[in-house]
This record gives C-alpha cells, structure tokens and sequence, in this order.
C-alpha cells in the first residue's frame, strides 16, 4: 500500500463559508477522516486585529467536528489549518485541502508528501526569541521523517502559521517579571515569522546557525522553501511541509523556486516548465511577498514602507499577486505577506503544484 496526497481547491463566499468544501465531503470529493491540513486565504487586513483568520479557522473546525462527530479538540490535534489574512488587488479567497490517502501502488516516480507537525505552546516571551526557533526545527524535522523525505532537497515549501504578541499577553508577561521580543505587536508578526523561517532554515541545513540576535536583523540567513504567517488566534506553531517522496501515489507534484524581488515572473515561468504544466494542470501556487527593506525594486523607488494609511505588507501581497496572476492566469493564488527570511530580502519562495 502507497500513500497518496490529494488536494482541492475551493472558492470561499466569506470568512466563515465552509460550502464548498461541505459539498465535496457530501459529494464523496474528499474523505473529512481524511483531512490533514488546510490553507486559505481569507478577506483581512492581515494585520494584528485580523480576526477573520480566526473566524475561518473555527468554522473549519466546527464543520469537520460535526462531519466527525468529535470534539474541537480532536481536529485541532489531527488537522493543520493556516489561515492567512489579506486578499489585496485581485487576490481570490480560497481553501487548500491535503487529505491522505492509501492505494495500492505506488507512483513511477517520486508524487507529492506532505507531514504535519504541531510545537508546543509558546510563552509570550518566547515568541521572536531562540525557544522559537529551536522548537520549529525539531516540528519541521518530525514532520519531515513521517513524510518519508529522503533529503532535505525534496522538500519544495514549508508553510508555517505562527502566533503574535497582543498588549494582553504582553502585560500577562510583564506581571510575571518576563522580557518579551517587542513592545510593537505588529513588529511581533514579524519577529515570529522570522523566528519561525530560521527554524526551517536550520531543519533543513540551509543555515549552519541560526543565532537569536540574527532574528529580523541579518538578512543573509534564510530558508528558500519557508513560508510563515503570524496570527492571533493561535500560541503555537503549525506547520504543513511540502515535496516530492518516493514511495507516494497519485498525480500530484511540487517544485519551488526563489522570486530574486517582487516583480519576478521568471521564477513562476521557470517552475511551470520544469513541471510541464499549465492551465488546468496547475493544482495550486503558493508565494511570499514583502516590500523591499530597501527602499527599491531594481533601482526604482517604492513607496510601500512609507505609507502610513496602509501597511507595506498588504502592498506587497497585491503587487506579486497580480505579478503572479498574469502568469498563472488565475487570481486563485495563496500569497502571503511578509518574508523576514523566508528568501532574499524583497524576494520570497514561491512553489507551485502541479498535475503529472
């Protein structure tokens, strides 16, 4: 017997529409036992009062608890769910589902693994901060080995849902004479995110160290495969790890490649032909974006850090979006803002899956 990884993506009408997805549960489309992970893209802000990620992430659980008949807490140990908010530009609210299967053969070549790995709660002050790193790593390690990944290198994407600091836990850890990373709760989105990319980068031997005080600050270390989205709604690490495994069926494969800025169409050209795939036979896309740290995108100015009405990384998500959907032809695209080494500075990893 084979695993085999099978996948749908279905159009969301709101935050908590859960439609389409109950239609293909009723349709026999996708087994809920089945289920381990889902990602989407929800209608936010993306910021810290994003709550529409919350919202999404709920009524996920809730229709899986009820097609189930189990407790919440019972999804929340089996299934992943990354909800990242920000739908900017043409950007289309959507859900990922990975379920896993087993058939009798498996596949000619190496087909789609996916492994699930969950850290323990953090303490406020240990959001941003070493503890979070390390805790990242052994989680991605984990799912790596249940997934079957022969070598780092099959390994095409890496998609974190991390938590943030709000002025309440802030204070919670102050009372109990605790430091944490940052008095900003939006600079601790950041923080977590890159704290959370490093934690893939070492898993995967892409960095040697990952030192705390490198955390937002040295952009040389990053994870090319790392793709991480803080929110509220969580104090853990999920974490869902993409690639290509032998010993796996279906028609499903995956490859990445590094968008070197965020006008980088070539990255997506590259990916699809390597795959062969277009059209209908493109199963999924899966980007980073941020605004360029340094002011510029090949030598012209942006302004995206210094716009005070809107925050650079909702800029960002609707800029490489629309890059992105003039490639792919579809705005059905799961992009999320916010790199802090999840690639090269103002670049970001974009992974595309595919249809043998």
């Amino acid at each position: 017997m084979a695993r085999r990884t099978r996948l749908l993506r279905l159009p969301t009408a709101g935050p908590g529409d859960t439609a389409a997805l109950a239609a293909a549960i009723d349709a026999g489309e996708v087994d809920p036992a089945a289920i381990v992970a889902i990602i989407g893209k929800t209608e936010g802000n993306g910021c810290v009062n994003d709550f529409t990620r919350g919202y999404a992430t709920l009524a996920l659980k809730l229709l899986l608890a009820e097609r189930l008949e189990c407790a919440l807490q019972e999804i929340e140990k089996r299934v992943a769910i990354v909800m990242s908010g920000g739908t900017e530009g043409g950007l289309s609210p959507h859900l990922l589902v990975f379920s896993r299967d087993t058939v009798a053969a498996t596949a000619s070549g190496p087909r789609l693994a996916l492994g699930i790995g969950l850290t323990r709660a953090f303490a406020p002050e240990e959001i941003g901060w070493a503890p979070q790193i390390v805790e990242t790593a052994a989680a991605v390690t984990r799912a790596m080995e249940e997934a079957g990944f022969v070598s780092p290198a099959d390994v095409h994407f890496v998609q974190i849902k991390c938590p943030l600091l709000t002025k309440e836990r802030i204070e919670e850890a102050r009372r109990r004479g605790a430091r944490v990373a940052t008095d900003d709760t939006y600079h601790s989105m950041a923080l977590s995110r890159g704290a959370s990319a490093l934690g893939v980068a070492l898993a995967l031997g892409e960095v040697k160290a990952a030192p705390e005080q490198a955390i937002c600050r040295d952009w040389s270390l990053y994870s090319s495969v790392a793709s991480t989205s803080a929110g509220v709604e969580l104090l853990r690490n999920e974490i869902v790890v993409l690639g290509n495994a032998p010993g796996w069926a279906g028609d499903l494969v995956i490859d990445h490649d590094v968008m070197a800025d965020a006008i980088d169409a070539a990255a997506a050209h590259r990916i699809l032909k390597r795959l062969g795939v277009e059209g209908d036979g493109i199963a999924a896309v899966l980007a980073k974006a941020e605004a360029a740290p340094s002011g510029a995108i090949r030598g012209r100015r942006h302004t995206m850090l210094d716009d005070s009405d809107i925050h650079s990384t909702r800029h960002a998500r609707a800029l490489v979006g629309g890059v992105l959907a003039g490639v792919i032809g579809d705005t059905m695209l799961y992009v999320s803002g916010g790199a802090e080494h999840q690639g090269p500075a103002g670049g970001g990893p974009i992974a595309i899956i595919g249809r043998t």
